[in-house]
C-alpha cells in the first residue's frame, strides 16, 4: 500500500516524492482562464488542480451589515476529480472547504466590502466564488484557498447601466487589498510536513490549516484529525505556515 510506504518514509525523515518536510510541490497559477467570469484562476499544486471563478451580482445586503457587500463561497467535488467523490449536493467535506476558504478571505478583510455598497440597506455587490476540484492528489485546502485569492485578484467589476449589469464591460478592479495565504501543516508522530500528498494525508495524525495575512498575522485556523495539539505544536506549525505563506504570496499578482 502506498499509504504504508509513505508512513515508513516519513518515519525515516523522507517523503514519497523526495521533497523536504517543509517543501511544497510545484505551484502553477494561471489567471483569467474563464472569459465569462468576472475573475478566474487555475492553480496546480503538483498533480492537485483546482479552478476558481468569481461572479458578481447585485443583491440586498444583510441586515447587520447594510453598507457592505456580500461574499459567498461554494465548492463542487466532481466524480471526475477523485473516485471518492460522488455527484449530488455538496457533502460535508465540500462545505468545510468552502468555510475554510471563506473564513480566510473574510477575516483577513482582503476585500473592502464597504466599497461594494451601491445603496445602503438596499443594493450591494454580491461576490460569488465557485471552486471546482479538477484533480485531487492531496492538500485541497491550500490549493483551493490559493485559487480563490488568485481569482479575486483577477476580478473586475462590471458597469451598471440603467440599473442593469453590463457583462464584459468593466469599470474597475474588485477592491482586493490583501493576499491571505492558507498553509496546512500535518503532523505524523513528532514530524511536521507541509503540502501532504493524498497518500500522506491518509497517515497524518492530525493537521492544522493556518491562514496568514500579508503582515504575517494569523487570521484563521482549522484543525482536522482526532489527535490533539499542544501549545508547542501550534507554535511550531504557525512558524512553518508564516514562512511558507511568504514564499507562496510572491507568486500572486
Amino acid at each position: 500500500m502506498q499509504e504504508s510506504y509513505a508512513l515508513e518514509l516519513i518515519e525515516k525523515n523522507k517523503r514519497i516524492d523526495q521533497r523536504k518536510f517543509d517543501d511544497f510541490r510545484k505551484i502553477v497559477i494561471e489567471q483569467g482562464i474563464i472569459k465569462k467570469a468576472e475573475g478566474s484562476a487555475r492553480v496546480k499544486l503538483g498533480e492537485t488542480e483546482i479552478i476558481a471563478g468569481v461572479k458578481l451580482n447585485i443583491g440586498e445586503p444583510f441586515a447587520d451589515t447594510p453598507d457592505e457587500g456580500i461574499l459567498i463561497v461554494n465548492t463542487e467535488f466532481t466524480p471526475l476529480a477523485s473516485p471518492d467523490f460522488e455527484s449530488g449536493p455538496p457533502g460535508e467535506d465540500a462545505v468545510e472547504l468552502s468555510r475554510v476558504v471563506d473564513r480566510g478571505i473574510r477575516e483577513s478583510k482582503c476585500i473592502e466590502l464597504e466599497k461594494l455598497c451601491i445603496t445602503p440597506s438596499e443594493k450591494v455587490w454580491c461576490v460569488f466564488i465557485d471552486i471546482h476540484i479538477i484533480n485531487h492528489r492531496g492538500n485541497l485546502l491550500d490549493c483551493a484557498a490559493l485559487a480563490a485569492i488568485a481569482a479575486l485578484l483577477n476580478a473586475k467589476m462590471p458597469k451598471i447601466v440603467d440599473e442593469k449589469i453590463v457583462r464584459g464591460d468593466y469599470e474597475k478592479n474588485l477592491p482586493v487589498v490583501a493576499k491571505p495565504v492558507n498553509v496546512t501543516v500535518g503532523k505524523v508522530g513528532d514530524k511536521y510536513i507541509v503540502d501532504p500528498t493524498l497518500e500522506e494525508e491518509a497517515v497524518l495524525d492530525s493537521k492544522l490549516s493556518i491562514s496568514v495575512m500579508d503582515d504575517d498575522g494569523i487570521c484563521a485556523l482549522q484543525k482536522q484529525g482526532r489527535h490533539e495539539f499542544d501549545v508547542a505544536d501550534i507554535e511550531k506549525m504557525a512558524d512553518i505556515a508564516i514562512k511558507k505563506s511568504g514564499e507562496i504570496r510572491k507568486l500572486l499578482k
